[in-house]
């Protein structure tokens, strides 16, 4: 029995140290880990903590920032679990700076747009008026002559096509009127066609206002 005694101390004081060692390295390893920013972590790394889950962690992120731990009970987390996950989390300060620097509308950049088109919409109007009274100065030929003087340079370029045979008149057949030789458009208008001049007449066709040339 005194033999038994010493052993018997000796397997309880292993038996002890296996149970204290463990739980001691695993409560300086939490004690070790990093806190959870509630402000910046992930959905999954709020979900993983006691009492929080999937519901309340979307809560959590969309209530987002938060100025201390227990500002969580604005996204509905009860005392106990706020309690709870005290100690694992923190609640990074946001950056009131930055966030006040990007909700600032930019009202500068807008106001040099506007003058930046002022300025060229009068840049691009000062060459107009200047050329204004420059072409106003001198009338230029009124409406009717310069029809008449374009048709006149147009009848003259256009080569006239030959009449198949002497005597025949030239038919417009757009505008119904048949030309004789001699005539400025004889032979030249973009539609027509030769034709005896009885023939003419018994298709409707009528004669030019130059009438026929003067012998």
């Amino acid at each position: 029995m005194r033999i038994m005694k010493p052993v018997s101390h000796r397997v309880l004081a292993l038996l002890l140290a296996g149970f204290i060692l463990p739980a001691a390295l695993a409560f300086g390893a939490k004690s070790k880990a990093p806190k959870v920013d509630i402000n910046t972590a992930t959905q999954e790394q709020l979900e993983a903590l006691p009492g929080v889950g999937e519901a309340y962690a979307k809560k959590i992120v969309a209530g987002r920032p938060y100025s201390s731990v227990a500002d969580l009970s604005k996204a509905g987390l009860p005392a106990s679990t706020i309690d709870k996950i005290t100690p694992l989390v923190s609640a990074s300060k946001p950056k009131k700076e930055t966030a006040a620097k990007t909700a600032e509308p930019k009202p500068a950049k807008t106001e040099k747009a506007a003058k930046s088109s002022s300025a060229s919409s009068s840049a691009a109007a000062a060459p107009a008026a200047a050329a204004a009274p420059a072409s106003s100065g001198a009338p230029g030929p009124g409406p009717a002559t310069r029809s008449t003087s374009s048709k006149s340079a147009t009848a003259a370029d256009v080569a006239a096509r030959p009449a198949p045979a002497k005597g025949m008149v030239w038919v417009n057949t757009a505008t119904k009127v048949y030309h004789y030789e001699g005539d400025q458009w004889y032979g030249k208008t973009k539609e027509g066609k030769y034709m005896t001049e009885q023939d003419a007449i018994k298709a409707g066709y009528r004669a030019s206002k130059e009438g026929a040339p003067k012998n």
